[in-house]
């Protein structure tokens, strides 16, 4: 019958068909069982041989990019007609090593500068970074692949960053050693409140507040130094410049202590009797006119 005579005709396309299923099962397999055998490695030594989350997630990705283009290949040197095409380009090295080259430059790039993030760890998973000074570039280190680093901002948005970029940029790690931030609080009063007042009640404020930590060092506890600093920093066109150093447990701590304190410290003032200079302008008349 013309069914049995149609089988008989693709028996080849259907092993064709058959090994590239069994390698791509395969593959997926020891990915998934090398996934799981390099976590559970990394998770149960970690104690012992003090490596952070950062190189095992890693080295899953560099395992699962190997197991994707062994795979790749072997399913092309399956099928004839792709078979031939490769041993074509292959044939011509040359000319195939400069295209490929020129092609993935960028890729290539990228993984070098993964492998060095790494070895070098300016950050870690976990990490609150800013790269390159840009307030929309802030963020928790999610992961670390082959190609980017994937970023959490504070709006719960995923920022992807090619590695190259980074490794590029300045990169400021809050937690590298200790994630206490310290931050400026900037206040204006007019030029006649009263100064020592003014200081008085800003330091009274941040230090009641619960997210406030003193960051003092020992040597300044040793001499006795004002748990906050306040500084006259300049007499300003309104009024006179006051900044607060305050210091938060960590960065987004230290961001609600500083609003916080501008809503307390501004009631504060009012309540007070210190003015908060408004913008205003002098208008000297030389020639006023006669009556």
């Amino acid at each position: 019958m013309w069914i049995t005579h149609w089988l008989e005709s693709n028996t080849d396309t259907f092993m064709i068909i058959g090994k590239i299923a069994i390698v791509i099962i395969s593959a997926f397999t020891i990915n998934f069982v090398v996934r799981f055998l390099v976590h559970n490695y990394f998770k149960r030594e970690s104690p012992r041989i003090n490596v952070d989350p950062t190189t095992y997630s890693f080295v899953k990705n560099a395992f699962t990019f190997l197991i994707v283009i062994i795979t790749t290949i072997s399913v092309i040197y399956m099928i004839p007609p792709f078979k031939q095409i490769a041993m074509t380009l292959f044939a011509g090295a040359g000319i195939l090593a400069a295209i490929v080259g020129f092609a993935s430059q960028a890729a290539f790039s990228n993984i070098i500068n993964g492998i060095f993030l790494v070895i070098f760890k300016p950050f870690r998973i976990g990490d609150l970074i800013e790269i390159g000074n840009k307030q929309e570039y802030i963020g928790r280190v999610e992961d670390i692949t082959l190609r980017h680093t994937i970023i959490k901002n504070f709006e719960n948005k995923r920022i992807i960053v090619p590695n190259t970029v980074i490794s590029n940029e300045i990169i400021v790690n809050r937690s590298i050693v200790d994630e206490k931030v310290i931050r400026y609080l900037d206040i204006q009063i007019s030029y006649t409140a009263d100064i020592d007042k003014a200081v008085s009640l800003i330091q009274e404020e941040c230090e009641n507040h619960p997210m406030f930590i003193d960051s003092r060092t020992p040597e300044a506890i040793a001499a006795n130094e004002d748990l906050v600093e306040v500084r006259v920093m300049r007499l300003a066109e309104y009024g006179i410049q006051l900044r607060a150093y305050v210091c938060g447990e960590n960065s987004p701590e230290s961001f609600v202590l500083v609003t916080d304190l501008y809503k307390i410290i501004k009631k504060r003032f009012d309540k007070e009797g210190i003015e908060i200079p408004l913008p205003y302008m002098n208008v000297i008349l030389k020639n006023p006119p006669t009556k």
